[in-house]
């Protein structure tokens, strides 16, 4: 069965010099990738959004967007004219993979689309993000019958936006690995004391790469997931975890986001019958981005990691006492 996907790329949603940019997917060949399918898809409708973000926060944001361009956050984060649309329809872009995953007997499926989501708070925008693609996935499939759902997010940057909006649902579970010290400032091991179990974050130092990813993904999230047995897995993939990108420090290479995406597919093999879906957020090297893509094809498919020489070559930090911390606080 072929792999799904919707491609987005955005093209008028871009700000001189940001590097949140179209030409992040530039790189991406999807001709050349086999078996996988594109599939259609339309805007998210404001029902659709609504389930993650406030009727307020909606309006402001389209308010914005009209009287862009501009920035509308530190970060910085930007609009233009064009921006609440192309918000619109990633998410829209990022629903119709995981509604057809969940109604179709599609068991995997990518959303290659921007702009990225995982920061977007329910009452705010920030962090290149406007609307929160993976959250409004998620909170979709547990409004259409999925009894719990678990986004796991290896980002670079901590996904605050899809903490927060998971704060207090049950039946939705969150894992990040981010590097920290780094934007936003959030994902502490003891962030959510009262859904330990549930909502989980692993801080990295910097240098982190394909061993402690595997060491974490093996030792830490595979018992998490067993615990708290999803219907439904959705990736938060960013590739500025890769050890070349221009804003972050981590250290993984393309033969790392294959292993952790293989692990991933495993698991959902394990827990829910297969039921994954990957959604892009992050990554600001395009050949990163082009060649993570291809590892998430590789994994979602079983078929061969792309042969991409790029493994770091500084030594990574040892994290054993923080998985063992991380093992401890969440009754592993």
């Amino acid at each position: 069965m072929s792999t799904l996907y919707t491609y987005f790329p955005a093209p008028h949603h871009h700000f001189p010099d940001h590097p949140e940019r179209p030409a992040r997917l530039d790189l991406i060949n999807l001709a050349s990738i086999p078996g996988i399918e594109s599939t259609s898809f339309t805007a998210a409708s404001l029902q659709d959004v609504s389930r993650v973000h406030t009727l307020g926060m909606l309006k402001e944001l389209e308010i914005d967007c009209t009287q862009g361009p501009g920035l509308i956050d530190p970060a910085p984060t930007y609009v233009t004219p064009h921006s609440y649309q192309a918000a619109l329809q990633a998410a829209g872009a990022s629903l119709a993979v995981t509604r057809a995953v969940l109604q179709n007997n599609q068991s995997n499926a990518f959303a290659i689309v921007r702009p990225p989501g995982h920061h977007a708070e329910p009452q705010t925008s920030m962090g290149f993000c406007l609307l929160n693609n993976a959250a409004i996935a998620a909170l979709d499939a547990l409004e259409h019958g999925v009894e719990r759902v678990f986004v796991i997010d290896y980002d670079a940057h901590h996904g605050n936006g899809t903490q927060k909006a998971f704060w207090d649902n049950p039946h939705a579970g969150y894992f990040s690995t981010h590097q920290e010290n780094i934007y936003p400032g959030s994902g502490g091991l003891k962030d959510a004391p009262h859904a330990r179990g549930r909502i989980a974050n692993f801080p990295l130092p910097a240098y982190s790469g394909d061993k402690c990813f595997s060491q974490i993904f093996e030792q830490n999230l595979a018992p998490l997931l067993r615990a708290f047995q999803p219907g439904l897995l959705i990736i938060s993939a960013g590739f500025d975890a890769h050890h070349t990108d221009p804003l972050t420090s981590l250290g993984l290479s393309t033969g790392g986001f294959y292993s952790i995406s293989q692990k991933l597919v495993d698991l959902a093999w394990e827990l829910c019958n297969g039921k994954i879906v990957f959604i892009l957020e992050g990554g600001y090297d395009p050949t990163n981005v082009a060649n993570g893509v291809r590892a998430v094809f590789a994994a979602l498919a079983g078929t061969q990691a792309p042969q991409v020489p790029d493994r770091s070559k500084r030594p990574e930090p040892d994290i054993s006492a923080r998985m063992k911390a991380f093992q401890e606080w969440h009754a592993l």
